[in-house]
């Protein structure tokens, strides 16, 4: 049995749908028009979960999916998301539901339900674990789950189990007319289709609930008829509980009492008026924003403009989960509004969002970049042997790092596409954070290898690798030149983020210029007002402690979220490294280094002439590597003490 101290709880544990959302990317496409969709965890009970978690309620879900990769991919999110899974059924027999959309237009939203046999519709009473509701301060119950024999049962057990245990009963009625067989396989955009049938069956779950959420086409069917008012009535007559009725950009109307005459004589919750881009998703939004208030005891009101918000925030994106709103974004919006009727072009609100749900990363970052491309060519040819045979040298790199990292995190790689691919897989079965190089070598201005369209290039990367560009850019260059440069970056920022991708920024003045306490600080001071607002900065080693206090001021004001920096290593030997890194000791910005031929080029030259063999040289760079992280920990450490 969980613990069931306050601070122990579990805030709310959601019962019913979990799919794999497959939207559309071109809006304004019919479905069949669709040529790739973007993929989320969906469902109107793990949609609402995950929302909970993200505004700071402790969420889990009860569900399932199949023991397949789409199933493994809800629960490997839902755990990102900080949402309990011991209440998911892992299903060997079914397979996980989908779902699929297009937005066609503001109005209009095709959308089909592959869900036949599915894994979420095959709860039964066995997988309500009474412990598990006991524990939380409400349940979550949700319409269609009450459309199955199997599921109905489920769901009431778990009533009956947060009854028994004195907690909340909540009632989504999330009713979908196609999942109840009452709409065609096409009609999944369907949102009423009357049912004496279904409104008998879901009046028999009202008496047992403390809040009933629905929009007035969901209460209709609840309260079996046509009127608004006759059917809150209705649902009054066989329900204490707390009724609140969703109006979309109206807002909301909650009724925690006797219906008045007029619904506006509720309490009404306004709604925030923002272009809408998708309508899917919002009311399980607006339930998270709402629950985060009634489970801590807020004030109605505050409670219906925390689920009014989320909702705006919904339904301006085109995802589901993915887009919901956290704790941190929803309270920047209600505090400062936004100039932009389309949410989704508020930059700054953008940014929030990226920042507080991207993938969690190691507070310390200790690389080995081994992304090099020309200097590693140089001593090829020097060789006399194959470009080619930096294929496999790279790959020795990564069991020299694998070797040191020995499972643990905080490791990670500079990897690149060009003598990098086997690499890539073999660094793929190590646990390390992995950066792959866009900028041509030695550009300046910059330019991207391979190609220009930046954007088509990062869409075939993996969501877990982070972009890497290089940038020669002193503040002294000439205007053109910075200009040229900032614009290359902006338009690798923008790319990066439309992709989902983290970026690091590498930033060399030194080269162009002379350095000093202000130099590098002020190159990131003019980057930033431009806009760009990467996710790491890799930079050169700094002239002093007030040069890196500098560099630490810069980013502090105009990006909180940044990761940090990384020190990059310039050839420099050792023991000049290990000075860099006591140089910054007392800048918590900076976070870790990334070294590339300090470490391997040794190496790589004796290895490329056959003067050492395979293990030799993973032996060396390994040694080398292993001194720098050692040379970074212990003086971290000694400063910590």
């Amino acid at each position: 049995m969980p613990e069931t101290g306050d601070n122990a709880m579990i805030d709310v544990v959601t019962i019913g749908r979990s799919s794999v959302d497959l939207y559309g990317k071109q809006i304004g496409s019919r479905l069949e028009d669709v040529s790739s969709f973007a993929r989320s965890v969906g469902g109107c009970p793990a949609n609402i979960a995950i929302g909970a978690a993200r505004l700071g309620l402790k969420a889990a879900l009860i569900s399932g999916v199949g023991d397949e990769q789409m199933g493994r991919f809800i629960l490997e999110q839902l755990r990102r998301e900080g949402v309990a899974t011991t209440g998911m059924k892992i299903d060997p027999e079914r397979l996980t539901a989908l779902v699929l959309l297009s937005v066609e237009n503001d109005t209009t939203f095709p959308l089909l339900f592959v869900r036949e046999n599915c894994a979420d519709m095959a709860l039964t009473e066995d997988d309500i674990d009474p412990a598990l509701i006991a524990s939380a301060r409400a349940v979550v119950v949700t319409g269609t789950h009450f459309s199955r024999p199997n599921t109905d049962a489920a769901q009431r057990k778990a009533m009956r189990a947060a009854r028994a245990a004195g907690r909340k009963v909540v009632f989504d009625i999330d009713y979908r007319p196609n999942l109840w067989g009452l709409a065609g396989l096409a009609a999944g955009e369907e949102r009423y289709v009357k049912s004496d049938r279904v409104s008998e069956h879901l009046q028999t779950v009202l008496p047992d609930c403390d809040l009933v959420v629905g929009t007035e086409e969901e209460m209709r069917i609840a309260g079996g008829g046509d009127d608004a008012l006759s059917v809150l009535r209705k649902v009054r007559s066989l329900t204490a509980a707390t009724l609140v009725l969703k109006r979309g950009p109206m807002g909301c109307v909650v009724f925690p009492g006797l219906i008045p005459d007029r619904i506006e004589d509720g309490l009404v919750g306004k709604g925030f008026p923002i272009e809408v881009h998708n309508v899917l998703g919002a009311g399980d939004a607006f339930m998270a924003g709402f629950l985060r208030g009634w489970l801590r005891g807020e004030p109605i009101e505050t409670c219906a403009t925390w689920a009014n918000a989320c909702g705006a925030f919904a339904v301006s994106r085109l995802l589901c989960s993915p887009e919901y709103a956290t704790w941190e974004e929803l309270n920047y919006f209600l505090r400062n509004g936004s100039p932009h009727h389309a949410l989704r072009k508020d930059e700054t609100l953008n940014h929030i969002h990226w920042a507080t749900t991207r993938r969690p990363q190691p507070e310390t970052l200790m690389a080995l970049a081994i992304d090099h491309r020309v200097q590693l060519e140089a001593l090829a040819d020097k060789a006399g042997v194959p470009r080619s045979r930096l294929n496999a040298f790279k790959v020795l790199a990564v069991e020299a790092a694998a070797r040191v990292a020995d499972g643990k995190p905080g490791y990670g790689m500079l990897l690149d596409e060009t003598y990098g691919r086997e690499a890539f897989f073999a660094a793929a079965r190590h646990p390390f954070w992995l950066g792959r190089p866009v900028e041509k070598p030695g550009s300046r201005p910059l330019r991207f290898e391979f190609d220009q369209d930046i954007g088509g290039r990062l869409a075939e990367w993996p969501v877990t690798h982070t972009v890497k560009c290089l940038a020669f850019y002193h503040p002294d260059d000439a205007a053109t030149l910075k200009a040229e440069q900032t614009e290359k970056l902006l338009t690798l920022y923008q790319a990066a983020r439309r992709n989902g991708l983290e970026l690091l920024v590498e930033i060399i003045a030194g080269r162009n210029g002379p350095l000093d306490e202000s130099t590098v600080a002020s190159a990131l001071d003019e980057l930033y007002a431009a806009g760009i607002k990467p996710d790491w900065w890799k930079l050169e080693p700094q002239t002093s402690a007030v040069a890196w206090h500098n560099v630490e001021t810069v980013i502090v004001r105009s990006d909180a979220w940044c990761r940090g920096v990384v020190v990059l290593g310039l050839e420099a030997p050792e023991d000049e490294l290990e000075a860099a890194f006591a140089m910054c000791v007392d800048v918590p910005i900076v976070r870790g280094f990334a070294v590339g031929r300090t470490i391997f080029n040794d190496a790589a030259e004796k290895w490329l002439t056959g003067a050492i063999d395979d293990e030799t040289a993973v032996e060396d760079m390994a040694a080398r590597f292993a001194r720098l992280t050692t040379a970074w920990r212990r003086i971290r450490n000694a400063r910590a003490a």
